[in-house]
Order: structure tokens, then sequence, then C-alpha cells
């Protein structure tokens, strides 16, 4: 029998999840695949976002809704039963149990062949380019070893890249040593001692993190939060009153940012009125969310963003309760202080940093800190990224940015769009670089959904070609 070949370029989150569920499509395939795994991470499977060993970590999304197998819903849960001693508070786990049970699944995986024939290899390295062949059926991956791997299927999971620069006003600052540009990388945080002042550029869930992960340290200086909203995200609270999904009566073809609006503020007051907390009527739209920015055209997408995309991670993105408790503290006690502005320019001191902040038309305000830590989340615009890999396949008319920068141009099943607005039949992406596509494409519930269509669309695919070949 022929073997396919698929090379998953990541494996992190999406990249992984991709790979469990293609061990899981029907054991009756009349076809065998070789799956290269390329992650050059010690192990696949966490990913960045659930590597850190920090028990203060937590994921901000319940244990009952991480499950990797949305048709198994109390997949996770039973893993940390069988598995864990760690005690979940309101259902609350560390981010670092997530990696674990990631891990595992991934490794089974890879420990041996599929019931459908599907054989998984990780490689232990980075992915340098990707160039498609001539006739456009295949694509040729090279490993930073010098390894080429051929491919009929070549599916980037990216994952999300380091924040950009907060300000490029200056960039001295940039390599100073206590400018932290992306605090995910490893040790970037542990110069800092325990009464040095600290600023946070964003007060998001990456802000909330640095926090803790201070607290943790026993830090004790003062810290500086400056954002242009001044808000911190919103805390969950649990409800098991359910509201009636109104997405088809109502929203199914608005197609402007103002009706959806409207229509979601009146059902947050019927709500209140029964007593129902408006958390319940946004987590009522949540799978409808992506089809909701899909039938926006562009100049209201881009209104959205402009607008209320500051609001939206606010409400939308949720922290722990325990997290926002702890944050309320320490607003209370003043270790930590508010700043509502835009970072207009950083310039580095002897020790120490200058950070020019200004809001809207007021005079700007310089503030003086040890550190400063860019929280801002990353960089989405793939016309910026600067990674080998993507530079290759921009520069071939392979992967083309969208005009809102949030990620790649694709079509409805992933597959990239070339320059002239063609699907490619090998490349393919999934996770944050679908962004253009969802917009909400970072949480776990949705990326499992991906992983899940991806795979089931690059099993027919396979079949498809099996029987034009034969």
């Amino acid at each position: 029998m022929q073997r396919r070949s698929i090379t998953i370029i990541g494996g992190g989150f999406s990249g992984s999840m991709l790979a469990v569920q293609l061990a899981r499509l029907s054991g009756d395939l009349p076809y065998a695949c070789d799956v290269h795994l390329v992650e050059p991470r010690p192990v696949p499977g966490p990913g960045l976002a659930y590597t850190a060993r920090r028990p203060e970590y937590l994921l901000n999304v319940r244990s009952q809704f991480l499950s990797a197998f949305p048709d198994q819903p109390d997949h996770f849960q039973n893993w940390l039963r069988l598995t864990s001693s760690e005690i979940c508070q309101q259902s609350f786990c560390s981010r670092q149990s997530y990696g674990r049970y990631m891990q595992q699944l991934v490794s089974q995986v890879l420990e041996w062949p599929s019931l459908n024939g599907f054989r998984f290899t990780w490689h232990n390295q980075t992915a340098r380019s990707v160039v498609v062949q001539p006739d456009s059926k295949a694509a040729t991956v090279q490993l930073s070893d010098g390894t080429e791997l051929l491919s009929e299927y070549v599916v980037l999971a990216l994952g999300n890249f380091p924040p950009p620069p907060p300000t490029t006003r200056s960039t001295e600052y940039l390599a100073h040593a206590n400018f932290h540009g992306n605090p995910w990388a490893q040790g970037a945080l542990r110069n800092i001692d325990t009464h040095d002042s600290v600023l946070l550029i964003g007060t998001g869930l990456t802000a909330i993190d640095v926090l803790l992960g201070l607290r943790a340290d026993g830090h004790q200086g003062t810290v500086t939060a400056v954002s242009g909203h001044g808000r911190w995200p919103a805390a969950h609270e649990f409800q098991q009153t359910s509201y009636p999904d109104f997405y088809a009566s109502e929203l199914a073809g608005a197609d402007t940012v103002l009706a959806v609006l409207q229509t979601v503020r009146r059902h947050v007051r019927i709500a209140k009125v029964q007593g129902i907390n408006w958390r319940t009527v946004l987590d009522t739209l949540r799978p409808h969310l992506g089809r909701i920015w899909a039938g926006w055209p562009l100049p209201e997408q881009a209104r959205f963003l402009r607008h209320l995309a500051g609001i939206w991670s606010v409400v939308r993105h949720r922290s722990p309760p325990q997290n926002a408790s702890i944050i309320s503290e320490m607003l209370q006690s003043g270790q930590v202080q508010s700043e509502v502005g835009r970072v207009r320019d950083i310039v580095p001191m002897t020790k120490n940093l200058r950070v020019t902040v200004q809001k809207g038309q007021e005079p700007p305000r310089q503030l003086i800190a040890r550190h400063v830590i860019a929280c801002t989340g990353p960089l989405l615009d793939y016309s910026r990224i600067q990674e080998p890999l993507v530079v290759g396949l921009r520069t071939s008319g392979n992967l083309q940015p969208d005009e809102l920068h949030l990620g790649i141009q694709t079509d409805a099943y992933g597959a990239l769009l070339n320059a002239q607005g063609q699907a490619s039949e090998v490349l393919f992406t999934l996770g944050p670089s679908r962004r253009p596509a969802f917009f909400e494409s970072t949480a776990v519930p949705e990326l499992r959904e991906q992983a899940v269509e991806l795979a089931r669309e690059l099993g027919r695919r396979l079949l498809e070609n099996r029987a034009t070949t034969n």
C-alpha cells in the first residue's frame, strides 16, 4: 500500500490536537499515512501556553469545558481524577496540568501506529522552509538539520508569536536588560528583585499572569499597569441558569456591528430583570461568534477592531475568580496602580527606563520604572513576522496576510490563499492564524473544533486523491 504524507509544523496545542484527531479518523480508511510533527521544544503537546511550571497560572476556562474531544466532554476531568492530585478551586485548574494532559495524549499517538494506518513521527527540530512543488500537488519541508520531508499536505500550526515592540519611536530600549519584550521567554523575569519597581504595558490576562508570578516570587515593589482603557478582565461567575439562544432568530444575517451590539444590549437588559448575569447572555452566543464575525463586511470588522475590540477582550476573555480577587486586593492596597493612556516612547536610563504615556490629547506623562514588561499580546500581523519559514511562503506568494492584520487568508477549510486568491491544494493552517476567518481563534473549545474539522477534511482529500490516482 502506498503511504501518504502529512507534515504538521508546530507541536503546540493546535498542531498536537490535529495529530490526535488524525489518529482518531475512521479505522477502515483504504490508505496509510505518515504524519510528521515538527516541534523544536523539548516535548510536543503543551506548547507555549501550557509549558510554564507555575501552579499560580490558571486556565481561564473551567475544566468541564476543556476536553480534547468534543464527543467526550468528561475526558479531561476523568484524566484529572486518575492522574492528578491537584484540587482545582472552582473548577479552574493550573495550566501546567493541562500541559501534562496534552503531552500524554500526543505521546500515546507517537508511541505506536494508530488503528487507521496513520503513523506519527516527532521531529525535534525547526522547519526552515516550505517549498510547494511546481505541480502544486505536494510540498517539501526542510528541517534545520537539512532533512527534507516531501508531503502531500503541510499544516502550519505556528501558534502565537512574541509581542511586537510597544513603540518604535526609538528602539534602544529593546536591548536594555530590564526591558522584557516577551514575558513568556524562558527566564524572562528572573532579574527582577524583591523591591524593584515594575511597569506593565497592558492589563489583560497576560498582565494578570505576570502579577501572579511576581507575587508568588515574593515581589513587594510597586507595579504600574498602563493600558488604553484601564480595565482589567472581568471575573468568571458561575450561574446555573441558562439564557435562550437568540442567534438564529435575531442575529443571523446581521451585517453591522451596531445591529449586533443593540441586540446583545437589549438581551442583557432582559436577562438582568430575570436575575440572569450578562456573562450568561454572552456565553449563549459563543458557538456563533465566528458566524457573527464572518457576517460583517470588511469595513464593519475594522469598525469593531477600532471601537469595541478592547472592551470585548475585557468581557469575553475572563479571569478565574480567585485571580481576579488577588488583583483587586493588589489594586486596593496600592501595590498595583493603573494608568490610562498609550505608551508613546521608552527611553533607557542607566538602570531604569523612562516611559512616556499619553491619554488622548492630554499632555504626555513620564513614568520611571526599573523594569518594563510588554503584556500586549502576540504579534498577529503576518506581514511583519520575520520567521524564515513565514517570510519564504510570503515571498513566494503562497501565504497572504489579511487586510486587518489578524492572521492568514484562508478558505473555509483552512487552505491558504495565494496572491490570486486561489486556495492551495497543499498548504493549510489552524489556530491563531485563522483569526481573519473566526476572530475567536485562541481558546481550547474553538481550536479543538478546528482540529476535528481539518482532520476530517484532510482524510477526505486523501481518500479522493487515492481514488483519482487509481
